[in-house]
């Protein structure tokens, strides 16, 4: 009780930008680590050759709809664990916990038992070309027996950073990414697998990440409990979860398709463009991530807050955030701006990907100024239990935008089209975004709700 009342304390009256970052800041690490990992895979695998590189675009895609249904049922059930602690009740967060990661587990399950069955449609569904196929097949197997705990591992952990406990989820991912760093090498290279052993290291990683996330709720480090006795699968509660989450799933699983089309559309102009609009990808996302990581510190402290009726600590959180992720953007584009084909070149030393994803990750870094407001936006209404608004914004970047964009600009001009149809989207989602923070504002009780409850829990 007293551990509950003080962490009670600890997100209604630290004040905001210090909660912000403190709360961030282990996101923000695990998050550069996973993406350094990204980063690092994509260079192993780039000494393999094109189609290699190309294997790793097409395997990422998966992952992303792996990563679209651990973050329904993560962000859905977090952000209802965090208002329900915000207004102290923990019983009931417990069950929202508990239903979220076996839903999600046994999805993970089915979907890893369907993936097997349907290999092969799978790899050139998901936009592999033939000669590309072979290496994605190695790759994606190894995944696919990881995904139930992929998609469980995402729940927990976006459970314990909406209870404001990030640090715990990034002592269980960052032990998963080191260990793939330190796998990729042995595998591929020392015991001589090729991309077969970047995929083995994957699942070795995440297996090892999903046991240190589950023994912190089993050790008792959580305020919510994970367990089979505390499962709700009512309609009531697994609808509720499931809504509240569909932004994320709607995000990620429209940034799969959208990465699906952009990988046959670059197909058409070879394994070279495939490549280079893969690692364009992985760098865009790792300097985004950084902005991101302070969005998701930002997501408990709203949720927590709002629970608790500071509605006025929500308006001071979200300006902070977008200023805070503004400035970070600004000097990273200055950088990679700069050095974009040096950095292209860093993971595939071919003449032409160089070529192609030099153009690309430049149309891409300046349009990432225009991400901000819109992520935080979107977090504001999702962290909020305003999941409409959250789906609405959502959709436009990842695919009511881009995915038009991409099959129109491909169609009139070409392979520089599908260079300009992200940047495009970015930019686009920047006004309706700002509509939607206006809207929000404006609708939130301009006085916080009296705490009438007891000190002690």
């Amino acid at each position: 009780m007293r551990d509950q009342a003080k962490q009670y304390k600890k997100m209604t009256e630290t004040p905001i930008a210090k909660l912000i970052i403190m709360l961030s800041i282990p996101t923000i690490i695990n998050m550069l680590v996973t993406n350094i990992y990204n980063l690092v895979d994509t260079a192993f695998v780039g000494r393999l050759g094109n189609s290699a590189s190309g294997a790793v675009g097409i395997v990422f895609g998966y992952m992303a709809i792996i990563q679209a249904f651990g973050f329904m049922f993560g962000q859905g059930g977090g952000s209802i664990v965090s208002r329900l602690l915000g207004a102290r009740d923990t019983d009931s967060a417990s069950k929202n916990a508990s239903t979220a990661f076996f839903f999600a587990l046994g999805f993970g399950l089915v979907l890893a038992v369907l993936s097997y069955i349907f290999m092969d449609p799978l790899i050139m569904l998901l936009g592999s070309t033939d000669t590309i196929a072979p290496y994605a097949r190695d790759y994606i197997g190894y995944i696919m027996i990881a995904a139930p705990f992929m998609t469980a591992s995402f729940t927990m952990n976006n459970v314990l950073r909406y209870e404001g406990k990030a640090a715990l989820g990034m002592v269980g991912l960052l032990t998963g990414s080191l260990l793939n760093m330190i796998g990729d090498p042995i595998f591929m290279f020392g015991l001589k697998m090729g991309v077969g052993g970047a995929g083995l290291s994957t699942c070795i990683s995440q297996i090892t990440s999903f046991c240190i996330l589950l023994s912190a709720f089993l050790k008792g480090q959580t305020t919510s409990k994970i367990s089979i006795y505390n499962v709700h699968p009512s309609g009531g509660v697994i609808f509720n979860i499931c809504a509240t989450g569909l932004p994320s799933l709607l995000r990620q699983g429209l940034g799969s398709i959208a990465t699906i089309i952009l990988n046959s559309l670059a197909g058409v102009y070879g394994d070279e463009a495939v490549a280079a609009m893969s690692i364009v990808s992985r760098i865009s996302f790792f300097i985004f991530s950084i902005a991101l990581g302070v969005g998701q510190g930002f997501q408990p402290v709203s949720a927590f807050n709002y629970g608790a009726g500071k509605y006025s600590r929500v308006r001071k959180g979200y300006v902070f955030t977008f200023l805070a992720g503004e400035c970070l953007m600004l000097i990273a584009i200055v950088a990679v701006f700069i050095n974009a084909g040096g950095l292209i070149g860093v993971f595939r030393d071919d003449p032409k990907v160089i070529e192609i994803g030099t153009r690309a990750l430049r149309l891409h870094i300046v349009s990432l100024v225009f991400l901000p407001l819109s992520m935080v936006t979107e977090m504001l209404y999702q962290s909020t239990g305003h999941s409409g608004g959250a789906s609405v914004l959502s959709s436009l970047r990842s695919g009511i935008f881009f995915i038009p964009a991409l099959l129109i600009l491909s169609a009139l001009r070409g392979l520089a089209g599908i260079q300009e149809a992200q940047p495009l989207a970015y930019v686009l989602t920047f006004f309706p975004s700002l509509f939607f923070c206006l809207r929000l504002m404006k609708n939130m009780p301009a006085q916080d709700r009296e705490d009438t409850s007891d000190d002690i829990m």
